[in-house]
């Protein structure tokens, strides 16, 4: 035996009485570490340790070797009984662990019987109105969903005949694959993980046992609820396999554009046109609103552009107990269309503007100011 072979507790960084449990922690965090696939710059050193942390695995598991080992140490353990390839199945069980663990089957090489699949999510769009989304309402919408084959009876096997137990995989849904060293439990590609294998597959739904209709669900729609979001209906998605759970529906929502108001969260914006004699000389307007129209004062002078907030007159948020305000953007409108006689008029009320010097238009006066002193 070579001087330079480790003790194979110290391999593992643990003490001589570890448990099989702490054995296994321990293997599988070292093989996981030096694993040669996880470290492709130090390809040749990582495939040295990793053979000797198995090594050391495979021995102290036996409980035989370890018993010999605990006695005499490398001498009383046969080295030919611990390198790639042999042991009773020792390495294969706990590498079957470490990938169990990365993919989230639990229990990996050791597993048995026909795996269980949760089935597919189903999505359903759906538009809906601004009031709607505001306030919420109720409806109902026709969705796929499967029931048991009437002929078959949901076995999936022509009426007469049954299912049988797969050879390929003995009925346990996985066949375990050997590739160089590595020993890994694949889904059985005769029977896709059923365990069970159909000889005279069903005519009216080709074995798979369940029969596509429609159905009709009620959706409850939350008042506040925005565009993009998506309402869950659980268990209304397409069936499990082996037994495993529906999926879940998910309806999203499109809220269609409206003719009035523009939404931003739970704010409302809207533009609206005001008279000029409205802007210049002010008085009341009415405003719409979700609920209804409101009565609002403009002042006098009001320029176009300008903003008025009306606070909790936009939307209720889905997640929140504050109402959100609807700003008012004011457009000053140009008449057009005019007779002669209010073009008259409008004449006479412009220069009447202009005997009065800059104090009616001082926007145009500060413009004027700016243009005359850039040109000088």
């Amino acid at each position: 035996m070579p001087k330079s072979k480790r003790d194979y507790y110290e391999v593992l960084g643990l003490a001589k009485g570890a448990s099989d449990a702490e054995l296994k922690t321990a293997y599988r965090k070292l093989a996981m570490k030096h694993h040669p696939d996880r470290n492709p710059d130090n390809n040749k050193d990582s495939e040295v340790k990793f053979k000797e942390v198995k090594e050391a695995y495979e021995t102290l598991t036996d409980p035989n070797k370890r018993a010999a080992y605990d006695q005499y140490g490398h001498a009383g353990v046969d080295p030919s009984m611990g390198g790639f390839g042999g042991g009773g199945g020792g390495f294969a069980d706990a590498f079957g662990d470490i990938f169990g663990d990365i993919f989230g089957q639990g229990g990996g090489g050791r597993q048995a019987g026909p795996q269980v699949y949760k089935g597919a999510d189903l999505r359903y769009n759906m538009d809906i109105t601004l009031e709607e989304a505001a306030e919420g309402y109720t409806t109902q919408i026709r969705v796929p969903s499967w029931s048991n084959c009437k002929p078959c009876h949901g076995s999936g096997a022509e009426p007469g005949s049954k299912a049988e137990r797969c050879t390929t995989c003995d009925g346990h849904g996985q066949v375990r694959v050997q590739q160089g060293f590595f020993s890994m439990q694949q889904t059985c590609p005769k029977c896709r993980g059923t365990g069970e294998y159909i000889p005279k597959p069903c005519k009216t739904c080709h074995g798979s046992g369940k029969h596509k209709e429609q159905k009709t669900l009620e959706i409850k729609i939350p008042a506040g609820i925005d565009d993009g979001m998506r309402v869950r209906s659980v268990g209304n998605g397409e069936p499990g396999v082996n037994g495993g759970p529906a999926g879940d529906l998910y309806v999203e929502v499109r809220v269609k554009a409206h003719k009035v108001f523009e939404r931003d969260g739970s704010d409302l914006h809207v533009q609206m046109p005001i008279s000029f004699a409205i802007a210049t000389i002010g008085g009341d307007i009415e405003v719409p609103t979700l609920s209804g129209r409101v009565e609002f004062p403009i002042p006098e002078g009001t320029q176009t552009g300008k903003t008025f907030r009306l606070r909790n007159k936009g939307i209720k948020g889905l997640r929140s107990a504050i109402v959100g305000d609807l700003f008012v953007h004011v457009i000053v409108e140009t008449p057009v269309k005019l007779t002669d006689e209010q073009k008259g008029l409008l004449q006479k009320f412009d220069e009447s503007l202009k005997s009065g010097g800059g104090k009616h238009n001082p926007h145009q006066k500060g413009w004027f100011d700016g243009v005359k002193t850039f040109f000088s």
